[in-house]
């Protein structure tokens, strides 16, 4: 990770720049004395990527809450001060970590791999999820998206419909709308849920479903209709 020093202590950055030299994975960028001077810099277009700030709090000029305020764009911080009162304050900007001088490699490392966790989390590929897994008896079916038609409420239960089988489970009408992908499936009436790429045609207050054997019919409740219409690529005269 890239990273850099705001401090106008020269003995607290000589330490901080040893244990960022001692820890493997971070890239130290440059340290700045004043936070106006890295303002400045950060706030430059050629600028380098940075993804991490260690940074004093009390400094002249501009303190570190102000040096906060006046980024673009925040990277991670972590913020080391010899004051306590303002962590509450500086949590307010998300900040990873906050130590209190004199600051100990031991702690400044745990703060490091905090960092470093959320730096992973944010840069690891996010895989869209095209199936679920439903309880069928004592088994886990696993059923794509793509094949799930309408759901529909059963007392107590709902039922899972696709092409081929019929999947009732012990779930709530709120809940399983909960779990369902909003790009792909929406409620039309308090008792279904349907598959918008599965609606052959909306007449008048239903939508027809296209099944293996015909065709679905399943009502729009009134306090729906007005969201499905807008959520529907609609060409009219």
């Amino acid at each position: 990770m890239n990273c850099i020093i705001v401090d106008d202590d020269n003995l607290s950055i000589k330490i901080i720049e040893e244990f960022v030299g001692r820890t493997e994975g971070l890239r130290l960028l440059g340290t700045f004395s004043s936070a106006v001077e890295a303002v400045n810099k950060l706030n430059a277009p050629d600028s380098e990527t940075l993804h991490l700030i260690f940074l004093d709090i009390e400094m002249p000029e501009m303190s570190g809450i102000e040096f906060l305020k006046a980024l673009n764009i925040i990277p991670q911080v972590i913020i080391y001060s010899s004051e306590e009162k303002y962590a509450l304050e500086s949590y307010e900007y998300d900040v990873t970590d906050y130590l209190l001088k004199p600051v100990q490699y031991g702690r400044f490392i745990k703060a490091v791999n905090r960092a470093r966790e959320r730096f992973e989390k944010k840069e690891s590929p996010v895989k869209e999820s095209t199936e679920i897994f439903i309880k069928n008896n004592s088994s886990l079916v696993r059923v794509k998206y793509d094949d799930i038609l309408w759901i529909e409420a059963l007392e107590n239960y709902v039922v899972v419909n696709t092409f081929k089988e019929k999947f009732t489970i012990h779930f709530t009408m709120k809940s399983i709308t909960e779990r369902m992908p909003s790009d792909k499936f929406m409620r039309i009436h308090r008792s279904y849920i349907v598959n918008f790429n599965k609606i052959k045609a909306i007449e008048d207050s239903s939508v027809i479903i296209k099944t293996d054997t015909g065709n679905k019919i399943i009502p729009i409740g009134k306090s729906y209709r007005d969201k499905l219409l807008d959520d529907i690529n609609l060409i009219t005269k």
